[in-house]
């Protein structure tokens, strides 16, 4: 019986595991290069949790695809971090846009 129940818990963890990061997710960007987010800089590098941006600055890539300079510089989605104080700033497009 404790057998079954670690390969229970062992299988209901894999998956769980297998999405930590999230992978890049790209946005089209009218005038600009694609912009692309890494979660592999924000999880790893930067060793953030998945709730230190979801649910409170984006809820997932199907309803927050909208995300602006203009609300960026306002301290808002990627702002609210990226405000050349608690990370790097928003003047160097080529870390996003590539």
């Amino acid at each position: 019986m404790r057998t079954i129940l670690i390969l229970a818990a062992l299988a209901l963890a894999a998956p769980v595991a297998a999405v930590v990061g999230g992978g890049d997710v790209t946005f089209e960007v009218k005038g600009a290069d694609k912009a692309t987010f890494s979660h592999d800089a924000h999880v790893v590098k930067a060793k953030l949790g998945c709730r230190d941006c979801h649910p409170k600055l984006f809820l997932d890539t199907t309803r927050s695809k909208r995300v602006t300079m203009a609300q960026m510089k306002k301290g808002q989605s990627c702002g609210a971090c990226h405000d050349g104080k608690r990370a790097a700033g928003l003047d160097d497009c080529s870390t996003c846009h590539r």
